[in-house]
């Protein structure tokens, strides 16, 4: 499986690295974030709402409400928080399983899917760096168009 690791140094460069990341999207694109409480999941999540929306919004935590939706010029995006799911039947609940096919989707805690996470999902894993505001952004996928797409993004 591909991996590459970034340092993104500050909240800022976290969220430009979303906002580049953004229009290399397409319907059925699937983005498992993961880390700890605080990694920075909602923020990257947010930069890369904003970045697409036609007219700005609010992109609040989908914390309580489990899943939030936007419009987006190709498809809907949809941003879930699965932290206070209790069962992975719960995502076919939620509808996530159909979105998978047919939205962006940004899934954080994507370990509550359990066996429903989709094989072909780039995975963005958020961990503390030694320094104040330092993340460590560890991205991995099997599905070979990724390595295409991502080309450029984490070279720099």
């Amino acid at each position: 499986m591909p991996e590459r690791v970034r340092i993104l140094d500050h909240p800022d460069r976290t969220c430009a690295f979303a906002q580049r990341l953004a229009p290399r999207l397409v319907a059925g694109d699937v983005l498992l974030l993961g880390g700890g409480v605080g990694a920075g999941k909602t923020h990257f999540a947010r930069c890369l709402i904003r970045a697409q929306l036609p007219v700005p919004e609010d992109v609040p935590s989908p914390t309580y409400t489990l899943v939030q939706s936007y419009p987006w010029p190709e498809c809907e995006i949809w941003h879930a928080d699965l932290y206070r799911l209790g069962d992975p039947a719960e995502v076919i609940e939620l509808g996530l399983s159909e979105a998978f096919e047919t939205a962006i989707c940004l899934v954080e805690w994507p370990d509550r899917l359990g066996d429903l996470a989709p094989e072909k999902a780039l995975s963005l894993d958020l961990a503390p760096g030694s320094a104040y505001e330092t993340r460590h952004l560890t991205l991995s996928w099997s599905d070979p168009r990724w390595t295409d797409r991502l080309g450029g993004l984490c070279d720099d």
